[in-house]
């Protein structure tokens, strides 16, 4: 592959409900579910993206993320996954499918985040990496990012082949697309059926009718358990059977579909190939067992829990207007950007909080409307300065700063770098101290963090830092005065 996989589409937060029931509701004759736990994965595009990268693709999903929980806990389930998310702004709520479940079957589907709100303009650098792409895989889910003008030129200009998973509300694919993947009931609902007709008939009709309609090299129309038909210039459909039974849970088997499909044209395959290639793909998912046991396995124990997004909110004896965790982030978030303020984040352990870290975390709030600060939770810092640290623990850390006048929200999170929270707060400007930076802080560019700026135009920034100050050396010094 020359360049990345880009997955470009609607990202929702899936919500599997396990439980048992064994009565019924008193005040109503339905079924009470007594819930044993709960799973939360990325869906629609985020779900396609997390399916490629586990191929061992290098994955780029450009959605748009709200600024809420729903929002943040996608950006760290998809940064778990190893996708690349380069988010656009998302008025509103994150989209919700919560599907509540015993034994194995679907009781209810609770679909919940409002109506869709037009997603933010992309930057540059979103627009780069499409041109970029090996592949682009475009899942509709009917939301707005496929309808947006700024892509959709960017899509018509890429000379990478491009998958097009339509959506019946959705805009109609960008004119040339290498292959469209609707399923049967989206061809039915894009192109009127003749009564009477044949299952083929009607899929092939479809087919070249959206074939025409989209100038698309080829579409090939999914039939569930039994294959997938393409039509292409030829007047003669090719019929793709599945390699043998798949009964299973078919929940993302048409995400599978088109990530498989596009995986493939990114190697250099034919078109039909690729077909075949998906079929194959989409049958052993369902027969293995769906979603659930085709996920990466670190993505397993992400367990929902209630109350608590994937960063950490930590409670203060239950203070009203408490300034860490998710929920206060989002509120300031929204408030900001309504006014059109700037955001500023910064990050770190800030272990033994010291005059150092205070004057990097002043310096960073005059640059804009608040400051955020991403802090490393305590398995993090463990991970990346051994098991002594931290000295102090996340919720008292993250009490300390959030104290300071120039911290307007902290925001705990478990990874070993920001990225992923980075992905959801979206700062304007990503700020640290002035020794962080190789060659005494004059290069802001060596900044780890400076790459992700980029996807949503932000920018990063060193500030002075206070010589002589180390927490590293504060505790060197104290053990060293102990042992005296």
């Amino acid at each position: 592959m020359r360049g990345p996989v880009v997955v470009l589409g609607d990202t929702l937060l899936d919500r599997d409900v396990e439980g048992v029931v064994n009565r019924l509701c008193p005040d109503s004759p339905v079924p009470v579910l007594d819930e044993t736990s709960a799973v939360d994965r990325p869906g629609g595009a985020g779900l396609a993206a997390v399916f490629a990268a586990a191929q061992g693709a290098e994955v780029v999903l450009v959605t748009a993320l709200a600024d809420d929980a729903g929002g943040a806990r996608l950006s760290a389930l998809l940064g778990a996954a190893g996708v690349q998310v380069y988010p656009l702004a998302l008025p509103g709520a994150t989209p919700e499918k919560i599907r509540l479940r015993a034994r194995g079957r679907v009781l209810l589907r609770h679909d919940r985040g409002g109506a869709s709100g037009e997603p933010g303009e992309p930057s540059d650098e979103v627009l780069r990496v499409i041109g970029s792409a090996s592949a682009v895989l475009v899942s509709d889910y009917g939301r707005g990012v496929a309808r947006q003008p700024a892509l959709r030129d960017a899509l018509a200009a890429t000379r990478a082949p491009v998958v097009w998973d339509p959506h019946p509300r959705g805009p109609e694919a960008v004119p040339g697309v290498h292959l469209a993947t609707p399923n049967e009931s989206e061809v039915r609902e894009l192109v009127p059926a003749v009564p009477g007709a044949s299952r083929l008939a009607t899929a092939s009709r479809g087919a070249q009718g959206l074939r025409r309609r989209w100038r698309a090299g080829a579409v090939a129309v999914t039939l569930g358990g039994d294959g997938a038909l393409l039509c292409h210039a030829g007047s003669t459909p090719l019929v793709v059977p599945t390699p043998g039974s798949a009964e299973g849970d078919t929940c993302g088997a048409g995400d599978r579909f088109a990530a498989a499909a596009s995986l493939a044209l990114a190697e250099g395959a034919l078109v039909s190939e690729a077909v075949q290639a998906a079929v194959a793909e989409a049958s052993r998912f369902v027969a293995g067992g769906g979603v659930a046991a085709a996920l990466p396995s670190d993505l397993a124990p992400a367990r929902s829990v209630p109350g608590r997004g994937v960063f950490r909110a930590l409670p203060r004896g239950g203070v009203v207007g408490d300034p860490v965790g998710v929920a206060a982030v989002a509120t300031l978030l929204r408030e900001v950007r309504a006014a059109g303020g700037t955001v500023v984040a910064t990050g770190g352990c800030f272990d033994l909080l010291h005059a150092g870290h205070v004057a990097t975390l002043q310096a960073a709030r005059q640059l804009g409307d608040c400051l955020i600060v991403c802090l490393n939770s305590d398995a993090s810092v463990a991970g990346l300065k051994g098991p002594d640290r931290p000295v102090m623990s996340e919720g008292d850390r993250s009490r300390v700063l959030s104290a300071l006048s120039c911290v307007d929200a902290v925001l705990v999170f478990d990874e070993p770098t920001p990225a992923a929270a980075l992905s959801w707060v979206r700062p304007d400007i990503w700020v640290k101290g002035g020794d962080y930076a190789t060659g005494g802080g004059d290069d802001a560019t060596a900044l780890p963090e400076a790459e992700v700026l980029r996807r949503w135009g932000g920018n990063t920034v060193v500030v002075p830092y206070l010589d002589g100050r180390s927490t590293t050396d504060m505790i060197v010094r104290t053990l060293a005065e102990q042992t005296r």
